[in-house]
């Protein structure tokens, strides 16, 4: 594993000017660019700090599931940041969730949909992922990892994803999307209307009946990020667990 790769011909330093941000620190392979971005902001690095890689070894998804990131075949990335408060944390990925189909939707003209709680869609099949990793120290709040996978090509072992197709610029997406990710960090407290709006207009599961994380009509969302299902006894708030549709266990 070394830095120093470059990204569509660019290196790191010219990434970084065209994204606005201090630093993009580019890989041609690495274990996850999750692990790097925790290194970099152990040792100090500014908010804003990028991590890309061609491809992913160890790619990791929500629960530790494995990330299948082969070499580019997506765009895998992770940003660094240092929120001032840390009330947004709870619901940064439903944030950084909205931030990736905005910008997606502004690259490629489609709507772009998002499932609780941090999986995108498109054209009803799994496009990407998004993964938060917070490290605090004591009560505060130090840094953010914000990682995103995006598959262009369908991989091999997961028929059933979906993919945006090679003919888009990875430029073109990460000048998009990083701006909104930066952004999405430093909002703070619940999701406001506008946000739980643009949310609803995308919500994939919406209406569905799910088995998991209880049996049930998927509802919508809460301003406190929490899965809205309508159960036997009434509408249940989830905060924990994944969301599985009926559909799926078939």
């Amino acid at each position: 594993m070394s830095a120093g790769a470059s990204y569509d011909g660019l290196y790191g330093c010219e990434i970084a000017r065209r994204l606005g941000v201090p630093e993009v620190v580019v890989f041609d392979v690495v274990g996850s660019t999750m692990d790097v971005a925790h290194t970099l902001a152990a040792q100090g690095c500014a908010a804003g700090t990028v991590v890309l890689a061609e491809e992913q070894v160890a790619g990791r998804g929500r629960a530790g599931r494995q990330w299948v990131s082969r070499r580019g075949a997506g765009i895998w990335l992770t940003i660094v940041e240092r929120p001032r408060s840390p009330s947004g944390v709870d619901v940064l990925s439903l944030r950084a969730g909205l931030a990736v189909a905005l910008s997606l939707e502004e690259v490629t003209g489609t709507l772009v949909q998002l499932k609780w709680p941090n999986d995108i869609y498109s054209g009803g099949r799994k496009l990407g992922g998004i993964l938060i990793e917070s490290r605090w120290r004591a009560e505060r709040l130090d840094w953010v990892a914000i990682g995103v996978g995006l598959n262009l090509r369908v991989p091999s072992e997961l028929p059933s994803a979906a993919g945006l197709g090679d003919w888009y610029s990875r430029m073109a997406i990460l000048s998009a999307l990083v701006p909104r990710l930066r952004q999405a960090a430093e909002r703070a407290g619940h999701l406001d209307e506008e946000e739980c709006r643009l949310y609803a207009e995308r919500d994939f599961a919406a209406g569905r009946n799910c088995i998991a994380p209880v049996r049930g009509r998927v509802a919508g969302l809460a301003e406190d990020g929490a899965l809205l299902v309508v159960t036997a006894g009434g509408v249940v708030a989830c905060r924990e667990g994944s969301l599985i549709l009926e559909e799926e266990s078939q």
